[in-house]
């Protein structure tokens, strides 16, 4: 019997991996439906809607809504025999595997999108994620930290735990049309300034954007009209950041709230900086690979899945944790050495390119819902 896979997904917007598992499901012929759990309906329902992919909006906004969730997902799954659920993000886990339990899926996924947040801030909140492990006949680890989390602090059998990293179309990031980038320069004022020092990272305190706007002021002394673009520009650290922000004029930086075309906005920039504060702190960092896989010579600290690739010297500059000087020194070395970033950007381009592919990543798929 064919199967039908359900994705459930809760604060979701535009999310292209998505989109391209669409593209996919599609191509292979794998009959799938999404539910959505969100405040309103977003792009990513549009785009599945306009694929005639079946779909269920739940007006989403908090926990609050999980018990009406729960009845609205089961009566779906049993309505539409479902025989595989898999589960995005902490609300529809909790909604989408009680749901599932309930209504007999026998194939009940989630795939594990934070690391070991709620153990180091918020404790108590380490019960659902036991809960969701239970309920779950499969977890997929999005990278290493998060396997040993799962299987280390949470102990959940190894056997029910697969390791799957996340899966790119590569060439949407190396193959941007040249008319894209030109609107994207126009729009962020970017045309004749250099360089141009990106940051795509959500205002929080631990993805380390404090520790850059320092290192940049200190660029500023030797590039005057160096631009620093802070997109993804809100968060729980909006007002420290922001008053950090004041060490420097305020034509010297951009923040962007939120740019649909991500693979052109990669283009504008000469040097790319993703620093968290430790190591645990991404369960994967979708930015390591992006940035790399467009090209763009990079500054970074060690944190999710940089840990299983990313070589200082070899395909990006490593930092120290919170070290604004380490940063300055970095970018400058990538600013005045053409050899260090040609290297950088070719073995970058290799290393994602083996590691991370689409066709990889759907492969894992297909086979943990039983269709290889």
């Amino acid at each position: 019997m064919k199967e039908k896979i359900c994705f459930i997904l809760s604060f979701h917007d535009r999310a292209v991996q998505y989109e391209w598992i669409i593209e996919r499901a599609i191509q292979h012929n794998l009959e799938l439906h999404f539910i959505f759990l969100n405040p309103e309906q977003w792009h990513i329902e549009e785009f599945a809607r306009m694929k005639k992919i079946p779909c269920l909006f739940i007006k989403y906004h908090s926990k609050k809504d999980i018990p009406r969730a729960i009845a609205l997902i089961f009566q779906y799954l049993v309505k539409e025999k479902i025989t595989v659920v898999h589960t995005h993000l902490f609300d529809a886990n909790l909604a989408g595997l009680t749901a599932a339990w309930l209504a007999k899926v026998k194939k009940r996924i989630y795939t594990r999108h934070h690391s070991d947040f709620h153990h180091r801030f918020y404790p108590k909140s380490v019960r659902y994620d036991r809960y969701c492990n239970r309920l779950a006949t499969d977890i997929v680890a999005i990278s290493k930290n998060v396997y040993d989390i799962l299987v280390e602090k949470e102990k959940v059998k190894p056997n029910k735990v697969h390791l799957v990293h996340h899966g790119f179309e590569m060439d949407l990031f190396s193959k941007v049309p040249v008319s894209q980038i030109e609107e994207l320069k126009k729009k962020y004022k970017t045309k004749d300034r250099f360089p141009v020092v990106g940051m795509i990272s959500r205002y929080e305190e631990s993805k380390g954007i404090q520790h850059v706007i320092p290192a940049f002021k200190q660029l500023l002394k030797k590039y005057p009209n160096a631009l620093l673009i802070l997109a993804n520009s809100h968060g729980s650290y909006s007002k420290q950041i922001k008053k950090a922000l004041e060490q420097i004029p305020t034509e010297s930086y951009c923040e962007i709230r939120f740019e649909y075309n991500l693979f052109a906005l990669y283009q504008l920039f000469d040097v790319f900086v993703h620093v968290p504060e430790y190591k645990e702190y991404e369960a994967f960092g979708q930015v390591y690979v992006e940035a790399l896989a467009a090209g763009i010579p990079s500054v970074f600290t060690i944190s999710g899945i940089a840990s299983e690739f990313v070589k200082n010297n070899e395909n990006a500059l490593v930092c120290d944790y919170k070290n604004p000087d380490e940063i300055y020194r970095a970018i400058i070395k990538l600013l005045s050495d053409s050899n260090l970033r040609n290297k950088l950007v070719e073995n970058g381009l290799k290393e994602v390119h083996s590691k991370f592919s689409m066709d990889k990543y759907f492969s894992h798929l297909k086979k943990l819902y039983g269709y290889d």
